[in-house]
């Protein structure tokens, strides 16, 4: 992978892809469809060998690469704009990263269990204790 990605963008380095990728859709087209299915078949080969009566995969990008279907439930984790651009101080371009993506109340709607995070971690891990409670029990 690393020498397809040279090859196309002169480096290797994800900070420089990522000011060429989102400057530019066709750009991130390819590079998506140069990592989702090597991303799927690696969750996928994951958790074909977990023995847990449980497995968690994160996705962030689950609802735009239509791959809801493969799982059991989905858990959506939410933030208000404020929070992410807060615990992203560095992202400079929050702005065309998030545009592509499908609004958070979509994804809400579609998820089986939705948090908004903008409290304690503790108050995440009694919202995961009580997912993992249900989805057990």
């Amino acid at each position: 992978m690393q020498k397809a990605l040279k090859e196309r963008f002169g480096t290797v380095d994800r900070a420089r892809i990522a000011e060429i990728v989102f400057g530019d859709w066709a750009e991130l087209t390819w590079l998506e469809q140069l990592l989702h299915p090597r991303v799927r078949r690696e969750y996928a080969t994951w958790l074909d060998q977990v023995e847990a009566d449980a497995a968690v995969v994160e996705i962030p990008l689950l609802y735009e690469t239509n791959a809801e279907p493969l799982f059991d439930s989905v858990v959506v984790i939410t933030a208000p704009e404020e929070v992410r651009r807060s615990r992203g101080a560095a992202e400079v371009d929050l702005d065309r990263r998030s545009a592509r993506l499908i609004p958070d109340d979509e994804k809400v709607r579609r998820a089986d269990f939705a948090y908004v995070n903008d409290g304690t971690l503790e108050e995440l891990d009694e919202f995961v204790v009580s997912v993992l409670g249900r989805l057990r029990g």
